[in-house]
């Protein structure tokens, strides 16, 4: 009977190859994936290469580039090769295998598995191995660069007398060949036991010689080559010493030689080499003897001398030797480590001078007259007043300003800046074109002066710069489009069809960006690109890029300079200025290393935190453990068209010095530094947290007071803020003892360690033109006087406080107090502190209060002038240099009048008026700012004799208003 299918005994189904239409589109769709995959890949490289071309720092990319592909191929495949030729030998080696124990009939099934792949499996694990150590050299890039680059310190370690570059770039590389080097023979010598193992040459359960001959000499080999690896580790571990951190009681972060150290571990390592030394010879010697005997017997005895020698003898010098005597033991190292960390920290050169912190006099007309020259005191607090620059200036809801303001010098006044950045949250309707391509930039500069307060309303910034477009005397005509910045994260597409929202005199206009920055879309190609990298296709294919169409991204300052200098640690606080008419960012870079001999670490993230920091104020670190750095580069960044300038700050710095070798040309000499570029420069902030923070403990210089800890300091919490953090450093122009005048400085405050009261006020020269910048002036307080916290519990505590915060209550209003100022005066402390309102029908902070403090008094009043005044007991009229930081309301003293007083008044504003031009001829703002304000008082004064006969027009020799020259004078001090 036929089989009728349907079953088991049915018909046989004949399955065919494909066809070749299907094998075709398979292998199409195959080579179609790998093309994309690959496309991808070389997508964020390409993108990457275009944007530093578009920079003009295609040299960083590619030295960076060339350097990492040649330590992955040579470091991967001397991995690969090393390895491979183990397995190699190992299977060479292996014995002939005649009587098959039951052990070697298991792995036999192995063997015969393995044997049709052989070739192919050593390949991979040599590929494999070769990659991940490839991988992991080319992490080292600047390893080598720096131990190749490297330039002589010119200063050597007090232990074993060799330059500081071999600590900071020689020994880093010693070591990173040396980790490799054990790298590469465990790998080998695991590699080569499993080899041995599988093909008989290495047996565990088989009767006879555990091991043949042949796999003898080969792991002994290995074994010596481990062994003199080790014996290298501990002669460079010698030197480590010098760079080794430990806990010690002195110091939180101790770094060098101690006296254990120098007399117990140094000799123990030089011992311990030599043992490692003989012990590898022995180890050699197998490949003769063919015995493990004395190996074994070497390795164990070394294995005992290092907890011997390298462990117990250590710790009973330490217990027996050093701690009945630790204090005389450790002053010569104690010495040692001061003297390197204040040299790495540059902080030797600190001027520390006892200050009584009492007053010298108790003339109240004497201390009010000496509180008008002692500083120019900034009642607008750069940290509390950005909402009211956002209210009054933001004009646009897709404009914003920074949560902190910066402190910059204009006409030698103190200025409050900021720049009207964009905020793409407040776009009216958000969409992939009004994000990228019709709102692009940010529009102008905002600045207020920081020592008055303006009228409209009470107790607002008195800008000299505002409006949109700005407008003002100070600032100059600028370009004021702003396209990075800050706050600029996102990409946009500019210059193409697409136009974009601007800004004129009256009113909404598009524009075209005219930029040379930013990477072509033109080609079809980029735009793919870009489409991958960004992930978004409508970059392909979008009708809105076209001719001329440029992406710009990248774009804030610090992600810039980082990126063209990635050897650079960058500070978290960039700053605008108006330079030459552009408006540039100012970026403070820093070199460092943390193999400076002696000299203690700190980590920066922790250093440079205090009560403002943010993650976009945070210090970008390359390392966050140092030991050495230097303000080495100012770095500036153009808002418009993103042009990055690196310039040379430090001129004897090594690490730049060696960083300039790698990447030449990248950085421009100091000399190359434009004048009003310099006049803008400042010292850095994060620098001076982390000097402050090492000068609590290395102000002292002698050693048995440094190892008591007597005279440690703190850096105290902000009595400001709610929330815990260090007082942050505050811009100041004032005056230190012993100086003649002000000068544009950065100051803060410590505690004694453990107490509320001062210890001590820090100032340094921040002017970049000046011949004193960066002198570090400490004032050591040898009494005692009220911390700013304590200041800070007196305020809060005060009657005219307490009634002022109820009727606050009924307004619905909050107080918010600004920063607490720290001023040397007449030998005690002036603490200046701006308090502000919020709430109510105004959202935004303004000046309604100045408190100060002197001695044992503390005051709360309506203005500057009114705390002064009554902190020193001093009634009646308000000093002249006050005059211009208070409102005309305030000044309750009547003038003087008649003709008598109006000749008078008319022959001080002559005088004031050529004291000013003969100041503005020089360029000496500071001057210029003390005539006009001569001029301001005088004109005043002719007004007030004579108040109908036009006096105040007749008496203006410049022919400008009254009102002109309180603004330019005001604030000067």
């Amino acid at each position: 009977m036929p089989d009728r299918g349907g079953g088991p005994t049915g018909p046989r189904i004949r399955v065919g190859r494909p066809s070749r239409r299907a094998r075709t589109l398979l292998t199409t769709l195959g080579v179609l994936a790998v093309l994309a995959m690959a496309f991808v890949m070389f997508a964020g490289f390409w993108t990457d290469w275009l944007w530093y071309r578009s920079v003009s720092y295609s040299s960083v990319f590619t030295t960076t580039l060339w350097t990492k592909i040649g330590l992955f191929l040579v470091f991967g495949l001397l991995m690969a090769v090393v390895v491979g030729l183990n397995i190699w030998l190992a299977h060479r080696l292996r014995p002939p295998l005649s009587a098959m124990s039951l052990e070697q009939q298991s792995l036999d099934r192995y063997r015969m598995s393995l044997a049709p792949f052989k070739k192919w499996a050593l390949l991979a694990i040599a590929v494999l191995v070769g990659l991940i150590a490839g991988a992991s050299a080319s992490a080292q890039w600047r390893t080598w660069l720096m131990y190749v680059n490297g330039v002589a310190f010119g200063q050597k370690d007090p232990q074993f007398h060799l330059d500081v570059s071999f600590y900071a770039f020689d020994l880093p590389w010693y070591r990173f060949l040396l980790g490799f080097g054990f790298a590469a023979t465990v790998l080998s010598l695991i590699a080569a036991v499993l080899t041995h193992y599988l093909y008989g040459g290495l047996r565990i359960t088989s009767p006879g010689a555990r091991a043949t001959g042949a796999a003898t000499g080969h792991l002994s080999v290995l074994l010596g080559v481990f062994v003199s690896l080790k014996a290298v580790a501990y002669w460079l571990d010698r030197y480590g010493l010098a760079v080794k951190s430990s806990d010690f009681k002195a110091t939180d972060n101790w770094t060098g030689l101690r006296y254990v150290d120098a007399n117990a571990y140094l000799p123990a390592k030089t011992i311990l080499f030599c043992i490692a030394a003989i012990c590898a010879l022995l180890f050699f010697a197998t490949l003769w003897r063919r015995t493990w005997q004395l190996p074994v017997i070497g390795f164990g005895l070394m294995v005992l001398s290092a907890i011997l020698i390298g462990g117990l003898y250590p710790a009973i010098v330490q217990k027996f030797q050093v701690q009945p005597n630790e204090q005389a033991k450790e002053a010569p190292f104690i010495r040692k480590n001061i003297e390197a960390t204040r040299d790495a920290y540059d902080i030797d050169r600190a001027q520390v001078q006892d200050y009584s912190g009492k007053n010298t006099t108790d003339d109240g007309a004497v201390l009010r007259a000496g509180a008008d020259s002692a500083a120019s005191y900034r009642v607008m607090d750069p940290n509390v007043v950005s909402p009211a620059f956002q209210q009054l200036q933001q004009k646009r809801n897709y404009y914003q300003f920074p949560k902190t303001l910066d402190v910059d010098r204009y006409k030698g006044q103190d200025t409050v800046i900021g720049l009207r950045e964009l905020n793409i949250d407040g776009i009216p309707k958000r969409n992939w074109i009004n994000d990228h391509f019709t709102y692009t930039h940010g529009y102008g500069a905002i600045a207020a002066r920081g020592t008055t307060t303006g009228k409209n309303p009470k107790g607002s910034p008195d800008f000299i710069e505002s409006g949109l477009p700005t407008s003002g005397d100070d600032l100059g005509s600028y370009e004021q489009r702003i396209y990075y910045g800050e706050k600029t994260e996102q990409y946009s597409i500019v210059g193409g069809p697409q136009k974009e929202l601007d800004y004129e005199e009256d009113g909404e206009k598009t524009t075209s960006y005219q930029g040379g920055s930013g990477v072509s879309l033109s080609n079809t190609f980029n735009r793919a690109a870009y489409a991958v990298a960004f992930s978004e296709p409508q970059i392909l294919y979008s009708g809105a890029i076209g001719d001329g169409s440029r992406i710009l991204y990248n774009r804030t300052p610090k992600e810039r300079v980082e990126a063209v200098a990635p050897w650079l640690t960058i500070d978290g606080d960039a700053y605008p200025a108006v330079v030459n008419g552009r408006i540039q960012w100012i970026v403070d870079a820093y070199t460092t290393t943390n193999g400076y001999p002696y000299a203690s670490r700190t980590t920066l993230g922790d250093t440079t935190a205090d009560s403002l920091t943010t993650n976009q104020r945070a210090v970008v670190a390359q390392q966050n453990q140092v030991n050495y750095i230097r303000n080495s580069v100012k770095a500036t960044v153009d808002a418009y068209d993103g042009t990055v300038r690196l310039y040379e700050w430090d001129t004897k710095d090594p690490v730049l010095k060696t960083w300039r070798k790698a990447f030449p040309g990248t950085v421009k000499s100091r000399t190359d530094i434009p004048q009003e570029l310099m006049d803008h420069l400042r010292y850095p902030q994060d620098l001076f947290k982390v000097q402050r923070e090492l000068l609590t403990r290395y102000h002292v210089t002698d050693p048995a007071q440094f190892y008591s800890g007597s005279d440690a300091w703190q850096v105290p919490d902000d009595p400001t803020k709610k929330d815990s953090g260090a007082v942050p450093p505050y811009y100041l122009s004032m005056k230190m003892p012993g100086q003649s005048g002000q000068k544009f400085s950065l100051t803060t405050t410590f505690t004694p360690k453990g107490r509320p009261d001062l210890g001590a006020f820090m100032a340094v020269d921040a002017d970049a033109a000046s011949k004193d910048y960066g002198t570090i002036r400490l004032l050591r307080v040898t009494t005692t006087v009220k911390g700013p916290g304590q200041v800070q519990s007196e305020l809060n505590g005060n009657d005219d406080v307490a009634e002022f915060v109820r009727n606050l209550k009924g307004t619905d209003s909050d107080i918010e107090y600004g920063n607490l100022l720290t001023v040397p005066l007449e030998g005690g402390f002036l603490y200046i502190e701006p308090v502000y309102t919020r709430g109510g029908t105004q959202n935004y902070p303004l000046l309604r209060k100045v408190a100060a403090s002197y001695g044992s008094k503390t005051v709360f009043k309506n203005s500057l002038g009114e705390a002064l005044n009554e902190v020193f007991g001093v009634t009646g009229e308000t000093p002249p240099a006050e005059e211009a930081t208070r409102p005309p309301s305030e000044n309750t003293e009547p003038p003087a009048t008649g003709e008598a007083a109006l000749k008078k008044a008319i022959a001080d504003a002559q005088k004031a008026y050529t004291e000013g031009e003969e100041a503005l001829k020089k360029q000496d703002w500071t001057a210029y700012g003390k005539a006009q304000t001569e001029l301001q008082r005088a004109l005043e004064r002719a007004a007030a004799a004579q108040p109908k006969a036009g006096g105040a027009s007749e008496a203006n020799p410049s022919g400008g208003s009254g009102d002109q020259g309180a603004k330019s004078g005001a604030g000067s001090g």
